[in-house]
């Protein structure tokens, strides 16, 4: 009787720890999530304010001609 408890026990506690496992891979991939919406944010503005100043640049090279 000893060795069933145990097994039961044993088992049930290694699917605690695997549900303790999943929900923090849950909170860090959701944090991983977040922090690449914000760096795409960063990357398209960077990409805008380098498309203004090609076009001020083109500008003022055929200005130059």
């Amino acid at each position: 009787m000893f060795w069933p408890m145990l097994a039961i026990s044993l088992g049930f506690l290694g699917l605690a720890v695997l549900g303790v496992l999943a929900v923090r891979v849950f909170v860090e991939v959701r944090r991983l999530g977040r922090q690449v919406a914000e760096s795409s944010q960063r990357i398209t503005l960077a990409a805008e304010d380098l498309e203004r100043s090609a076009e001020g640049l083109a500008r003022t090279g055929e200005a130059l001609r």
